[in-house]
């Protein structure tokens, strides 16, 4: 149990649909963050939103995986994003959540980005997942989810709402809005990961990555347009506080996802 978590967000540009490349900057990144718990790293971190599912996606024991497993070892701290991986022939846009032990859970992005076509080249996940470590209950989310609040509603299932992305800056206004009314609905944590730069289908990313508190107040921000690091920390006991104080889910409508 562990009442209060260092979350470090990496806001970056990423290398179109390289890897290696990307392993290796991000490697850099991680190094210079210090102590922490938990290090968000963007939507398809090791190659960009790319579409080519098929030649892109790695096995789960693939290269992406091995340094996702190397790199919490070494930071001594949860390392996790989302790869392009190949599950018995399906393509799924997966969120891993590795463990500095090398345990890892993951989450298969459920809403595909039909504008971008992302629909014909993935499949969709069914299964939302809640994540438990050291006391907390975490709830992953990738990108386009962030405008379904069904899906992410919270039935006082997890404390902290983890969302990764490639939210272009062209809709940036609608990732800020949307973010700030997750964590005053479902009154819980908000840490949002976006990338910066332009991508090989020359959309441009702003970033705008965040970390929001139950109440709906800013704790911390990236600076828009530019490569950088967010290290915050969450309390377990001050939002327990506030959701006693505050009880708003005894009032929540009743529902079932089909």
């Amino acid at each position: 149990m562990k009442s209060k978590l260092k979350i470090s967000l990496i806001q970056t540009d990423l290398v179109w649909e390289d890897p290696v490349a990307n392993h290796e900057h991000i490697r850099a990144r991680i190094a210079s963050l210090g102590e922490t718990d938990v290090i968000v790293l963007p939507e398809t971190f090791n190659t960009g939103f790319s579409m080519d599912s098929k030649r892109l996606a790695e096995p789960i024991n693939g290269i992406s995986m091995q340094w996702m497993q190397e790199e919490a070892k070494k930071a001594n701290a949860v390392v996790c994003g989302s790869l392009i991986i190949d599950d018995e022939g399906q393509y799924y846009n997966r969120f891993i959540w590795m463990q500095p032990d090398g345990d890892f859970q993951f989450y298969n992005k459920r809403h595909l980005f039909r504008m971008g076509e992302e629909h014909k080249s993935f499949t969709p996940g069914n299964n939302k997942a809640i994540i438990e470590y050291k006391g907390w209950r975490i709830c992953p989310m990738i990108c386009y989810d962030l405008r379904f609040p069904v899906w992410s509603r919270n039935q006082e299932q997890y404390d902290l709402l983890l969302y990764i992305a490639n939210w272009p800056e062209v809709r940036i206004n609608a990732w800020e809005k949307l973010l700030y009314a997750r964590a005053i609905e479902n009154q819980c944590y908000v840490a949002a990961c976006n990338r910066v730069g332009v991508d090989g289908l020359g959309v441009n990313c702003s970033g705008s990555s965040m970390l929001i508190d139950p109440k709906g107040d800013l704790i911390a921000k990236v600076p828009n347009q530019k490569a950088g690091e967010l290290n915050a920390e969450v309390s377990l006991a001050e939002l327990n506080n506030f959701r006693k104080r505050f009880p708003v889910s005894m009032d929540a409508d009743g529902f079932v996802i089909n």
